[in-house]
């Protein structure tokens, strides 16, 4: 059994929801050579999140991102946290709803998803930063 972990940068995203399945394969050197095991990814930020869901048809990241800002609105007087403008705090709030972390199978190298299923980076700010992912990788070679 080996353990390895690497911190990757995603780089600046828009606000939405973004398939980064592709990007995080050819990107995270651990997972390269991984007959079977696990990879748990976290996300170093409060105002991102990651999700598991749906990977072919872009309308499903459209309705998600819909759904939430119909939940949590920006500029929602109740809150008073807003250090960082009006969609500072929502973005919080969605990060807790939708998590910072995920755990997947790997297999062969390869994340071990459904054939429906990708891996989203769900960014919650207008403007967001840099966005940093710890990938740790359990398996054997």
């Amino acid at each position: 059994m080996i353990v390895e972990q690497q911190t990757i940068n995603l780089g600046r995203f828009k606000r939405g929801y973004h398939l980064v399945t592709n990007i995080l394969e050819a990107n995270v050197s651990a997972l390269r050579g991984i007959e079977k095991g696990i990879a748990h990814l976290f996300i170093h930020h409060t105002s991102a999140s990651l999700t598991l869901n749906e990977n072919a048809d872009p309308s499903v990241r459209h309705d998600l991102e819909l759904f939430l800002d119909a939940l949590v609105p920006d500029g929602d007087k109740r809150y008073t946290h807003d250090d960082e403008g009006p969609d500072d705090m929502p973005a919080h709030v969605k990060t807790s709803l939708l998590g910072a972390s995920l755990t997947v199978p790997v297999k062969n190298g390869r994340f071990l998803l459904g054939t429906w299923q990708g891996i989203y980076l769900c960014e919650h700010r207008d403007h967001g930063d840099n966005r940093k992912l710890t990938v740790t990788v359990m398996g054997t070679k």
